[in-house]
């Protein structure tokens, strides 16, 4: 039987950006080179504050040859999609480029489990992407491990059975991400806070050193070449009552990282480096704490 999940992420949102400046346009804000972008290959980058630090990610998809889509966080009541299409919008002065909200046009759904990639591609490197009915199939481009993403217009969810996936809960999808050790925006980032190098973006294909200049790129860049990186996001497992996020995390009586989510009996944390060795006791309130590195995850040697 094939193993292989999907589930309708009702919170992501679609926002169109056209016209003929809407590459030169994203270029310069993006962390990662829009120029990659085309009907075979998706990407995934953030936008940051002038300081390098995080504002959104999101992922960017070529929709025809006049559009790209980016899929981004959609928030509560919709507020982090207003607010990166109102970013967008300031930051497009005089480029030929129009943004539109198309969330209502879509359905965003996770593709999951052992199958999902060989039901879907022949090509399963990250970042490939291809068309299903009148959408949009991508291997996610972070991790392969994460399984596919795609965009479908409303109302075409049959195509879900034709690939043999069974309906599963966002929750699921979300608790198999963070058991992974992947961010999902402003649920694991810090706005105006957070730097993309402590949170994988390197690892997870979310930023190009070589592109040139975009917003934040300094901070970015330092960080990098000067090894700076004593934090970083790390899958933990509860065992004990739940805390919440926020949570500070202990080692005796020194703080040791802070809880960013927790889904069921697993989370993100921030962990500092220099206080996670083979002999720490971790603990969050009542609950007993325990950090994995994923195999993808390269840690500083000082701290492997």
């Amino acid at each position: 039987m094939s193993e292989s999940f999907y589930a309708i992420l009702t919170d992501r949102a679609v926002i169109r950006v056209s016209g003929p400046d809407r590459v030169s346009f994203l270029q310069g804000l993006v962390s990662n080179n829009i120029e990659n972008i085309s009907a075979t290959r998706s990407g995934y980058g953030a936008l940051l504050t002038p300081q390098g630090k995080f504002l959104f990610d999101f992922f960017v998809y070529q929709q025809d040859e006049d559009s790209l889509l980016i899929e981004c966080e959609r928030g509560e009541n919709g507020e982090r999609a207003a607010e990166l299409f109102k970013k967008l919008r300031m930051y497009k002065l005089r480029a030929k480029a129009e943004l539109t909200d198309v969330t209502d046009s879509y359905d965003v759904i996770a593709v999951f489990g052992k199958d999902a990639l060989t039901n879907l591609f022949t090509d399963t490197t990250a970042g490939t992407t291809g068309r299903i009915a009148d959408g949009i199939k991508v291997v996610d481009p972070r991790l392969t491990a994460l399984g596919a993403r795609i965009l479908l217009p409303k109302n075409e969810l049959a195509e879900m059975a034709a690939i043999g996936a069974t309906e599963s809960t966002i929750e699921a999808y979300h608790k198999m991400r963070v058991s992974l050790g992947v961010p999902n925006g402003s649920d694991d980032l810090e706005i105006e806070k957070s730097i993309l190098l402590e949170n994988g973006f390197e690892e997870l294909g979310g930023v190009d050193f070589k592109k040139g200049c975009y917003m934040g790129q300094e901070l970015t860049a330092r960080t990098k070449y000067r090894g700076l990186v004593r934090k970083r996001l790390l899958p933990i497992t509860i065992d004990g009552p739940s805390p919440d996020a926020g949570t500070i995390i202990m080692n005796g009586d020194k703080e040791a990282g802070t809880i960013r989510s927790v889904h069921g009996n697993v989370g993100l944390a921030l962990i500092r480096l220099e206080r996670v060795g083979d002999d720490a006791q971790l603990h969050a309130g009542d609950a007993k704490i325990t950090v994995s590195v994923p195999d993808w995850v390269q840690l500083p040697e000082t701290a492997a």
